[in-house]
């Protein structure tokens, strides 16, 4: 019986050695990519800030409809393409079910830049933060000062309370701009003139498009 039992260990041992591991070790390669395709769009990309043109609301938002946001300064993407500012920023409502433990969910993705001129300038942009609407003349309190700007550095974006009861999660090559949550609220919404603070580059900046 005990040499049976050694077998049996033995066997057990050879096979999570042969594909216990080969699980983790996967995951770890499959992150790793993860993080470079990131860095390498991080790489490709410019801070910006722009301000939402109208409320976005879930009560009343379908996936597929479009929004836009005005740029608030001028924007010169890695590829030499100037975006001057008062550019909209187009972009569409992604359809997108709520996680376990949040009642709503508001998922946008940015697509194109509508210049002036006319011209069409595809792009890609992550949301790193949001700030209520803000006016230089009459801003009383600092919770009104525009986000803080991308630092080009960061990938990985996850903010709570980014307003009242809503998270905000967004991530570099991701294959949307920001997920918006709520575990409080039945419905998420973004008043017109709300402040965004970007990540923006050129369309292929975020090649690989990996899920958040």
């Amino acid at each position: 019986m005990r040499n049976q039992a050694i077998f049996v260990m033995s066997v057990a041992f050879a096979w999570y050695a042969a594909f216990g591991s080969a699980r983790p070790a996967n995951a770890q390669t499959s992150n790793n990519r993860d993080a470079a395709e990131a860095e390498s769009a991080a790489s490709q990309m410019v801070p910006a800030q722009a301000r939402l043109s109208e409320q976005l609301d879930t009560k009343t938002l379908r996936p597929g409809e479009q929004f836009k946001a005005t740029l608030s300064d001028k924007v010169m993407l890695k590829n030499g393409i100037e975006l001057p500012k008062g550019t909209d920023l187009v972009g569409t409502v992604e359809k997108k079910t709520a996680p376990e433990g949040a009642r709503s969910v508001l998922a946008l993705r940015f697509t194109q830049a509508d210049l002036k001129s006319g011209k069409t300038v595809p792009i890609e942009a992550t949301i790193v933060n949001v700030a209520p609407q803000y006016d230089n003349l009459s801003v009383i309190s600092t919770e009104a000062a525009p986000p803080l700007p991308w630092d080009g550095k960061a990938v990985q974006i996850d903010v709570e309370g980014v307003i009242s009861g809503v998270d905000l999660h967004s991530r570099i090559a991701g294959a949307d701009s920001g997920v918006f949550e709520s575990a409080r609220k039945s419905d998420i919404k973004l008043t017109a003139g709300t402040q965004m603070a970007l990540a923006i580059g050129a369309e292929g900046a975020n090649a690989g498009n990996g899920a958040l």
